[in-house]
C-alpha cells in the first residue's frame, strides 16, 4: 500500500434515499485530511450507472471506462485499485450488502459491516427474529408477504413500514382500521414484503457504535425530539429544523443509559457488525424499558448527522471518527487475509 491511503467515496446509489447519501458522502469526502487521504468519488445514479468526475484527483484512479454499468467486469478492478472504500450508500443497492458483496469480490477493504450484516440489518423483520433469540426487546411485529391478508393484532396506532428500507420512507402510523389497506398499498410500492408492527409509547433514543469484533464501543445516547410529526417521519429527519437531538437525555436514569449501551452493542455483535452502525431504541413509557427498533449499518454520515454528533458529545471529532472507520476498515481486510477459502 502507498504511503497516502488512497479511498474511493461511493455516493448516490439507486435507492429513493440517493439525494441523501450524496450529501453525507460529499461532506464526508471534504473531512478526510488532503494530507492523508488521496480521495475519489465516486458517483453512483439512480439508473445504477457509475460515474467517475473528471478531475485531477479521479484521473489517478485506474478505469476501464468513464461510466460503469453494474455489474460490469471494470467495477472490481476499478475498486481493486484503491486502498479502502467508504460506501456512504443508504437503502437497498448499498446498505444492504450487494455493494459489500462487490467490494468482497474486488478483496478490497471497505468501511462498515460485511454482506451478512448488512443484509440482516436491512431486513427488519429477520432484524427482529435474530434480536428476539439474542434476548434483545423488539416491539411485536408481524411481516405480511404476497399473497397474506392484511390485518392487525395489536391495535390502535401501529406503523406500516417496508421491510427492508430507510429514512422512514413509505413508512405510516396508522391510527385506524379504515387506514391500514391504504397503508400497505403504501408500503408496497418500496417493498414486497410489509411490516405491521405494535406502537410503542415514549422517548425515541439512539446510540451510535464504532469498532471491530470482538469490543466495539458505544456512545452516549441521544434523545430524538421531532418538531413537525408526533413521529420521527422523513420530514423530521431531514427538513431544517425538523428535529433536535438531546445528549444524553434528560430523565433517562444513569442505570438505562447503560442499558441502552449494553444493547446496543448486543445488537451489534449479534448481527456480526464492524466498523459502524447506530442503534435506535424506544424508551417504554409505561416501565422505562429499553426496545430496540433497529440497526442502520450506514447512518447518515454529514458532520451534523445523528451518528456523527453522538461520538462528538462522547469525546471524537469528524475527522477522528472518519480516521479510525478507515483504520477499522484496513484492520478488519489485513486480518481476514490469512483466511483460507
Amino acid at each position: 500500500m502507498s504511503a497516502r491511503i488512497r479511498v474511493a467515496v461511493l455516493a448516490g446509489g439507486r435507492s429513493s434515499e440517493h439525494e441523501i447519501s450524496r450529501a453525507s458522502a460529499t461532506s464526508v469526502s471534504a473531512a478526510l485530511d488532503p494530507g492523508r487521504y488521496d480521495v475519489f468519488q465516486v458517483e453512483i445514479g439512480r439508473d445504477g450507472r457509475w460515474s467517475l468526475p473528471s478531475g485531477r484527483q479521479e484521473r489517478e484512479l485506474p478505469s476501464a471506462a468513464e461510466t460503469l454499468p453494474i455489474p460490469a467486469d471494470s467495477a472490481p478492478a476499478t475498486l481493486g485499485a484503491v486502498d479502502v472504500v467508504l460506501p456512504i450508500l443508504h437503502g437497498p443497492f448499498g446498505e444492504d450488502g450487494t455493494v459489500q458483496g462487490l467490494c468482497e469480490l474486488a478483496g478490497v477493504a471497505y468501511v462498515g459491516p460485511g454482506v451478512l450484516a448488512s443484509a440482516l440489518c436491512m431486513d427488519k423483520d429477520v432484524f427482529k427474529r435474530v434480536m428476539r433469540d439474542q434476548g434483545v426487546p423488539v416491539a411485536r411485529h408481524v411481516a405480511l408477504r404476497l399473497g397474506d391478508p392484511v390485518e392487525n393484532t395489536f391495535g390502535y396506532p401501529v406503523f406500516v413500514k417496508p421491510a427492508r428500507l430507510g429514512s422512514s420512507v413509505g413508512i405510516s402510523k396508522v391510527r385506524s382500521p379504515e387506514e391500514l389497506k391504504e397503508a400497505v398499498a403504501l408500503a408496497r410500492r418500496h417493498d414486497e414484503k410489509v411490516l405491521v408492527e405494535e406502537f410503542v409509547p415514549g422517548m425515541e433514543i439512539e446510540v451510535a457504535v464504532l469498532g471491530n469484533l470482538p469490543m466495539p464501543e458505544a456512545s452516549l445516547p441521544g434523545q430524538v425530539v421531532s418538531h413537525l410529526a408526533d413521529w420521527y417521519d422523513t420530514a423530521s429527519k431531514y427538513d431544517e429544523g425538523g428535529s433536535d437531538l438531546i445528549v444524553p437525555p434528560p430523565g433517562l436514569a444513569d442505570a438505562q443509559i447503560e442499558r441502552a449501551q449494553q444493547l446496543a452493542v448486543q445488537a451489534f455483535v449479534a448481527t456480526e457488525c464492524e466498523g459502524m452502525a447506530r442503534a435506535d431504541f424506544f424508551v417504554r413509557g409505561t416501565d422505562g424499558e429499553i426496545v430496540m427498533n433497529e440497526l442502520n449499518t450506514i447512518p447518515g454520515f454529514t458532520a451534523t448527522s445523528f451518528y456523527t454528533r453522538l461520538f462528538e458529545a462522547s469525546g471524537w471529532t469528524y475527522a477522528t471518527l472518519l480516521d479510525r472507520l478507515v483504520e477499522l476498515a484496513l484492520e478488519r481486510h489485513e486480518r481476514r487475509s490469512g483466511l483460507q477459502y
